[in-house]
């Protein structure tokens, strides 16, 4: 406690650029000869906005510092009204907790992972430099699309004058290729190959045309840092496309002057290692509430053949075999569950009204940091979904006494075996996807619910016609 109270005023002088300094504030930066009693400290109220922003706050990498941030030079009689202007304020995060709990206890300060939080109702999207490329993709085998697509084409090559990339096997539709009014315009477009080309260094701007699987599919085009993506509604769901074509040009060009809404929809970093993995043999039901001692694995590196960013799910399931699935999840290295059932799914916010939701799990708001683990069909009617936090790390591996091997993809793609000794480790990755909101991120949000799930939809109860009815309903 003496140190860290050493510590904070001279932070929080350095980082307000206060020239003032008090009696008490020089004694702490060594001044003045130290008086060895006890601090006795002002009345503070534990929501009291300078905890929003004076406090260590862990945060996801790669977010900028909070730009509603408080004046160190405010006092502590100030605080209640500052308060009140920030509880009437419109936030999404709740208030930071107070670190210090009663006169003498307090949360240990770390200081290598100390950042702002910045509150997802002020996400804004702004462009350093105006977006010069821009990549459109296009939801294939449908021929509803041709117009629209070309629509958008003309629009960004003719009249903003960017340099358009699309990918091949689009440009080379049948229709495309014998339309001569689109001629000019396909002359001018860049063209790439998946897994051939690689374009994630220059876009600028994602556009993407159809359903839900077109924005999954530009998130496995960067591994990396994702552009800003804008979807337009012109598939069979829709519910990650929150724009209409109709008025696609008065909507790109808000996109392009700044400032609209974004929404960063976490994705999961995950390999697949395959060999060198063991577990002591130890009976799981003889542990302690069903938790297995934190060194009963072999840590031993294996070789990592697949890395990959997921927007939605991982899916581990049973293939085709008739044998229940029977794998091993483990939190931060400590065995936390055997599942034996078709398999698990482990998925993002994003993905929790994907294959999640329809295997049971809770839908979550893309901007709460999370892992939901959901069993598919489990032989056991007390196991229900779980939610982690964001942070902790997830692996997957074969039961020693397993039957059978598992089968694991990632978004729908990418399936593949996993055999005894192979694991699927599974975290929060730091690249999010940035979504651009048509509204804001909460509208949108509960619009698709109701729009493409039809969330909690029924025929209305009737009310009742007379008082005295509800009296003669309860005799």
């Amino acid at each position: 406690m003496e140190g860290m109270e050493d510590e904070l005023p001279l932070k929080m002088l350095e980082e307000g650029g206060s020239s003032k300094r008090s009696h008490k504030q020089q004694e702490w930066q060594g001044k003045l000869p130290r008086i060895h009693k006890e601090v006795k400290r002002s009345p503070r109220r534990p929501d009291c906005p300078e905890h929003l922003a004076g406090g260590n706050i862990p945060l996801l990498p790669e977010q900028p510092d909070s730009e509603a941030s408080v004046s160190v030079e405010d006092t502590a009689e100030s605080c209640p009204k500052r308060w009140d202007r920030c509880r009437r304020g419109h936030f999404l995060h709740g208030p930071y907790p107070d670190t210090h709990f009663g006169p003498k206890a307090c949360v240990l300060p770390n200081p290598t992972s100390v950042m702002h939080i910045q509150d997802p109702a002020s996400q804004r999207l702004t462009w350093s430099k105006p977006p010069l490329n821009v990549l459109v993709i296009r939801k294939i085998r449908d021929e509803t699309l041709l117009e629209p697509f070309k629509e958008l084409c003309r629009f960004l090559v003719d009249e903003k004058h960017l340099m358009v990339y699309v990918e091949k096997k689009v440009v080379d539709d049948g229709s495309l290729m014998t339309d001569d009014s689109f001629s000019a315009i396909r002359n001018q477009l860049c063209t790439f190959r998946e897994g051939y080309d690689d374009i994630s260094d220059r876009i600028d701007l994602i556009i993407c045309l159809g359903g839900d699987g077109t924005l999954l599919y530009a998130s496995s085009l960067f591994q990396g840092s994702v552009p800003p993506v804008m979807a337009f509604h012109l598939g069979s769901l829709g519910f990650l496309a929150p724009f209409k074509f109709e008025s696609f040009k008065t909507e790109v060009d808000k996109v392009f002057e700044g400032n609209a809404a974004i929404i960063l929809r976490s994705r999961l970093k995950v390999k697949v290692v395959k060999g060198t993995f063991q577990r002591n043999e130890q009976p799981f039901s003889t542990q302690e509430n069903g938790i297995a001692p934190h060194n009963h694995i072999n840590n031993e590196a294996g070789k990592i053949t697949l890395q990959l960013q997921v927007l939605n799910e991982v899916v581990v399931d049973r293939g085709p075999s008739s044998y229940l699935s029977n794998v091993d999840l483990y939190l931060d290295g400590r065995l936390i569950t055997s599942v034996q059932g078709d398999g698990v799914i482990v998925s993002t916010p994003t993905g929790s009204t994907a294959y999640a939701g329809a295997a049971g799990a809770s839908m979550i708001h893309p901007n709460v940091p999370a892992i939901m683990v959901t069993p598919i069909c489990p032989h056991s009617l007390s196991f229900r979904p779980i939610v982690v936090p964001a942070g902790v790390e997830l692996m997957i591996t074969l039961s020693p006494d397993a039957r059978n091997t598992a089968w694991v993809s990632f978004d729908g793609r990418k399936r593949q075996e996993i055999l005894h000794g192979d694991s699927i480790k599974i975290t929060t990755s730091c690249f999010p996807v940035p979504s651009i909101c048509c509204h804001d991120l909460v509208y949108d949000w509960f619009d698709s619910l109701a729009q493409c799930l039809h969330w909690n939809v029924r025929k209305k109860q009737t009310r009742l016609t007379d008082a005295s009815d509800s009296s003669e309903t309860e005799n």
